[in-house]
């Protein structure tokens, strides 16, 4: 079984990725947020202006000439700005969704193997913590913390917890009830290797599924704590910032509100969509 297992490891990978690529969803949101990759590590290069100078051009300039997207009430360049603040905007995607899911993950494969009165503390905790809306919980760890772009990356992740936590509990109950699992553990199998060898690898397709249609969410909740003054600060070029900041001259310069709108919600569908195109690769029916 172990020798099969190995020889199918490297033809694996490209049959799974001539999956994503053969679905239309996947191969936009890949080529999306590849697209956002590129620009995030090659913003110094891309960009004609430093994000933070003030001057680089006269007030409100409309897109085009030497501005593409026109400059801001400062006179800053927008096509700097939305590039470097792609950096920004897959940083928070990553960490906000890293500490979700490494918690929620931990939680919900411990309350699935241990059960009894571990699994009801862990599983009545997160409960509790789904009475309350991610955007609330959010809230209230930035007004604690206080308002800052790392504060709130952290208070998106925090809200995320509960949702990732019973998402891997429900897979990892699935798993454990298996005859495979059983048979493992009759054939006196330890706790670490049930955990590593045969849980943690059928859960994470399910898992690294949601996690990217979680960055999304992140992005979103993020952008709105910024929107709302409470999370990134001036001169960060963040979009949800940049949206904020842009308001009192939408009649004046519409396009400092709409293309930052716009890098966010390309950004969003982006993952959304590489997100279903995974579950229709990862889904053993759909391969079929």
């Amino acid at each position: 079984m172990n020798t099969s297992t190995h020889q199918d490891g490297p033809r694996a990978a490209p049959g799974f990725l001539r999956r994503l690529l053969r679905s239309p969803s996947g191969a936009i949101g890949l080529a999306i947020v590849l697209l956002l990759i590129f620009c995030a590590l090659f913003a110094e290069m891309l960009a004609p202006y430093n994000p933070a100078k003030m001057g680089a051009g006269g007030r409100f300039l409309p897109p085009g000439g030497d501005h593409l997207l026109g400059t801001d009430e400062f006179g800053r360049d927008l096509f700097s700005r939305i590039l470097f603040g792609s950096r920004i905007t897959l940083l928070i995607g990553a960490v906000a969704v890293g500490i979700s899911l490494t918690i929620g993950m931990a939680v919900g494969m411990i309350a699935a193997f241990r059960r009894g009165w571990i699994e009801a503390i862990l599983m009545r905790s997160t409960d509790v913590l789904f009475s309350f809306t991610e955007t609330l919980i959010a809230l209230s760890f930035v007004a604690v913390l206080g308002p800052s772009l790392q504060n709130a990356v952290i208070a998106v992740g925090v809200a995320g917890i509960p949702f990732y936590a019973r998402t891997c509990y429900a897979a990892a109950l699935v798993e454990t009830s298996k005859s495979y699992f059983e048979a493992s553990i009759s054939a006196g199998a330890g706790p670490a290797r049930l955990v590593l060898v045969h849980l943690l690898p059928n859960v994470l397709p399910t898992m690294i599924v949601v996690a990217t249609l979680g960055v999304s969410t992140a992005i979103l909740a993020a952008a709105g704590l910024s929107f709302l003054g409470l999370g990134a600060q001036p001169p960060t070029s963040e979009w949800g910032y940049m949206l904020a900041g842009s308001r009192d001259y939408i009649n004046r310069a519409p396009w400092l509100m709409t293309i930052p709108g716009i890098a966010i919600a390309v950004t969003v569908l982006g993952f959304n969509l590489l997100g279903d195109g995974l579950r229709t690769s990862l889904d053993p029916v759909e391969r079929k």
